[in-house]
């Protein structure tokens, strides 16, 4: 993606199991001018699902595989492979009424939603509605949240609070509930989305793990985030918009101009020579939406070893002995 230009929208599948309101509030929510996110296929593991008939009338892809007769693994294997040929870079569970097996989730972990008719962790399962009113509680709700293996346990990435309004009974709650779900789903699916571009949110992931390492401290230089070892040298940068390059980056420190010049002959697109800075440091962008983090973590590491004191690195490698 070249910089500054606009970002093309997140691809999504979405599985479903019945009427697909949930479905019909992404879609709809995915064709506003400026949306973060698309819809590429409409999957069931039930062929009669109103929902598909909804996404041909409006011209989405669907795919159908009745999951009884199958072992749960081969047709979580089938769907798994119609998402990956459709392209789609997240799942999305709109009233997927089956429960998925280790291997898929593990598959698209971090990259599988899911939105649960309660305020979770209260009340994960069924029959949340009248668990609710039984337990006297003042609301009721809808959440947003990854899928794991742990059902309705994965983090919780939005929630809408819904009134639970005297005389309510499961059912009338239920539809209001719905109505908010309507609402809360695209949003925080947007939200999610757009994450691995958002400046703000690359900078705290940059920030949980450079102040991680022994001995440091943050500090604002240039502009910038700035991460060094208390009373000592900086080993880290994050650039951001800086004098307007668009680009969202870890700067971090190298051994010379011949491994910079290799790094950006191998990868010109996730790395570039930071201006203002010499041949001793290498920029590495970070708001590619494809960014690998475990390789940041070792960029950090080394960056920091790089300008750490000897004591303090003994201190590291004795540590990591043991």
């Amino acid at each position: 993606m070249p910089d500054g230009a606009p970002r093309a929208p997140a691809k999504v599948a979405v599985l479903v199991s019945g009427k697909g309101t949930n479905m019909a509030a992404l879609l709809y929510a995915s064709r506003l001018p400026g949306a973060a996110y698309d819809i590429v296929l409409v999957a069931s593991n039930d062929p009669a699902a109103e929902a598909l008939t909804l996404a041909e009338a409006e011209g989405v892809p669907s795919f159908a595989l009745p999951h009884r007769g199958m072992k749960r693994a081969d047709h979580d294997a089938a769907m798994d492979a119609a998402i990956r040929d459709a392209g789609a870079e997240y799942v999305v569970l709109a009233g997927y009424m089956r429960i998925l097996g280790p291997d898929i989730v593990a598959a698209w972990e971090g990259r599988m939603l899911n939105i649960h008719p309660s305020l979770l962790p209260r009340y994960p399962g069924l029959d949340t509605h009248a668990r609710a009113i039984a337990a006297g509680d003042s609301h009721a709700g809808a959440s947003v949240h990854l899928v794991t293996d742990d059902l309705d346990m994965g983090e919780v990435l939005g929630q809408a609070k819904v009134a639970i309004a005297p005389g309510d009974t499961p059912d009338v709650l239920a539809e209001r509930v719905k109505l908010a779900e309507h609402q809360l789903y695209p949003r925080v699916l947007a939200q999610y989305v757009s994450r691995p571009f958002e400046p703000e949110w690359l900078v705290a992931r940059v920030r949980e793990r450079a102040m991680a390492l022994p001995q440091a401290e943050e500090t604002l230089s240039h502009g910038m985030p700035c991460f060094g070892i208390e009373k000592g040298k900086k080993f880290a940068w994050v650039s951001v918009d800086h004098h307007g390059d668009g680009r969202t980056a870890l700067l971090a420190k190298i051994s010379g101009v011949d491994e910079q010049a290799q790094l950006i002959e191998n990868d010109p697109a996730h790395y570039y020579r930071p201006p203002y800075f010499g041949d001793g440091w290498i920029g590495i962008r970070l708001d590619l939406g494809d960014t690998d983090w475990e390789a940041v973590d070792q960029w950090l590491a080394r960056s920091w070893r790089a300008v750490a004191p000897k004591k303090l690195t003994t201190l590291m490698d004795a540590a990591d002995a043991f």
